[in-house]
């Protein structure tokens, strides 16, 4: 930023430039040119920053992300390297299963905390060497950190103890399949976090002292974490009132923990998916008294379990509702009815292997939600007589997804294309004898990597090149927690005016 833009007019000899040698970006300031920087792929932002001196002093000095191999030479490359992006707040480090035996340790780590005193963001994964004593460095040498994601570490208690009582302004936590959890968690202090999301814990028990004692919690995930977790959500919904979102996944979770959750009045979101012990009488207990729910999601696992009464429930005493979906759940019009009437903010609802809902629902979705605007449907028994409604019902609707549904045809979806041309029409349908894959994910409904409360913008990192699947993706395909995640995550990623789909809270 020392030159004026009359300094760098374009000239034969500039660097950057076209054929003729011209360089047409010389006259931009230099703030003007990280904003175009900021825009390009990594790779292209990386091969901008060799052009010239000016672009090279320009990337480095307006880097914000980086991420990075967790390599055991990281230790001796930390001090060049953050010295070149010394604007860094988000940093993700991973090591990768084949290289683990050779990822950083905690000197390194301690290293890298260093370089970066302004993060505010960092994810590490696969770092098995990192210890408590590493965690607590980090934290020491970078007090501004919020946000915080750990996978397949190996610092257990310890390390997470050191994390909470050491890193006074976190907000945000999320520990994926940690190794160690031996014992409790032990807190010193109160704890700022607003957010934490544990998922594939073993021992996830231990970390009972943390979640009674934040009361500044607003967001809690759980997913696929052993043991029995009735008693413990009672204990936070005493303890803890102002939450506002709860996940839980594939949990062992009954009517009496729904029943707990029923203290947090303040409750907008709800996610249950696959939790089988769940029945309609804990989501009628729990809609009683959580008044404000705006999006409920629920996977029933077609366990038959819920159902119309639970939804009246929720149409009777959730009147804000306005995202709904619906997976392996069997609505009839008798309960889409009373939401469609009483819930007269509903905007979005998906119906996923349903099968209750057909063509009388269909037409009474038509009939009754004036205020809908996204509607996904996948392998349910509607027909082209029944869809039809949609032709004139529905007025704000500006987007329909249809998937894997028998009875409509492809001259159906071209007809209702013709006949609202406002709005886009997706469909697909079932190719000879395709399975209907009918459940989801935790990340496949609004989630973007749900797991993670570092998202690294892979617009910007310097480089991290994709590896093997490893032990995730081995591991979701055992547990049969991906299928049918591409129909409802591609519906719903980003829900705004342009697009179907709804997006993270």
């Amino acid at each position: 930023m020392g030159q004026t833009p009359s300094s760098r007019l374009p000239s034969s000899t500039s660097s950057g430039g076209d054929a003729a040698g011209v360089d047409y970006t010389a006259a931009l300031p230099d703030d003007i040119l990280a904003v175009v920087f900021s825009s390009l792929p990594h790779s292209d932002r990386n091969s901008c920053s060799l052009v010239c001196r000016r672009w090279l002093a320009v990337d480095s000095s307006s880097r914000r992300r980086l991420s990075l191999h967790a390599r055991a030479t990281l230790l001796a490359a930390a001090p060049s390297l953050f010295h070149r992006f010394p604007a860094v707040s988000t940093l993700s480090l991973t090591s990768h299963r084949r290289t683990s035996a050779d990822s950083i340790g905690d000197d390194a780590l301690a290293a890298v905390a260093l370089g970066c005193p302004n993060l505010t963001r960092v994810k590490l994964r696969g770092l098995h060497s990192i210890t408590a004593s590493g965690m607590a460095a980090l934290g020491a040498a970078c007090p501004k950190i919020r946000k915080l994601s750990v996978s397949s570490c190996a610092f257990g208690s310890k390390g997470v103890s050191a994390i909470i009582n050491g890193y006074a302004n976190l907000e945000e936590l999320s520990i994926k399949r940690l190794r160690g959890l031996s014992e409790p968690i032990t807190i010193s202090t109160s704890s700022s976090l607003r957010s934490i999301c544990l998922k594939e814990l073993y021992n996830g028990q231990c970390f009972a002292p943390l979640l009674t004692s934040s009361s500044n919690l607003r967001v809690l995930k759980l997913f696929r974490c052993s043991g029995d977790w009735d008693p413990l959500l009672e204990e936070i919904a005493v303890k803890i009132s102002g939450i506002i979102e709860i996940h839980l996944e594939k949990l062992q979770v009954s009517d009496r923990g729904l029943a707990a959750l029923a203290s947090c009045s303040y409750l907008e979101v709800l996610r249950l998916i696959k939790t089988p012990e769940c029945t309609d009488a804990g989501l009628t207990a729990l809609a009683g008294s959580c008044r404000l729910l705006r999006k409920i999601h629920i996977d029933g696992w077609k366990t038959n379990r819920i159902g119309d009464l639970g939804l009246i429930a929720i149409a009777n005493k959730c009147l804000n509702l306005q995202e709904l979906v619906l997976i392996g759940v069997n609505p009839t019009a008798v309960s889409l009815k009373l939401i469609a009437t009483n819930c007269s903010n509903l905007e979005r609802l998906a119906l996923c292997g349903s099968e209750t809902f057909g063509d009388a629902e269909i037409s009474c979705i038509a009939s009754k939600c004036s205020a809908l605007r996204k509607l996904c449907i996948k392998g349910c028994p509607v027909s082209d007589h029944g869809m039809e409604s949609l032709a004139i019902g529905c007025p704000k609707l500006v987007k329909v997804k249809v998937k894997k549904c028998r009875g409509v045809t492809t001259e159906f979806a071209e007809w209702l294309r013709a006949s609202r041309g406002s709005v886009i029409v997706n469909f697909d349908t079932i190719r000879g004898n395709e399975v209907q894959d009918l459940s989801v994910s935790e990340s496949g409904i609004l989630e973007n990597g749900g797991d993670e409360a570092v998202s690294v913008d892979h617009d910007r990192v310097v480089e991290l090149p994709s590896g093997s699947n490893g032990r995730s993706s081995l591991w979701k395909a055992r547990m049969s927690v991906v299928v049918g995640r591409h129909f409802i995550a591609s519906a719903f990623r980003g829900w705004s005016l342009g697009s179907i789909c709804p997006r993270n809270t």
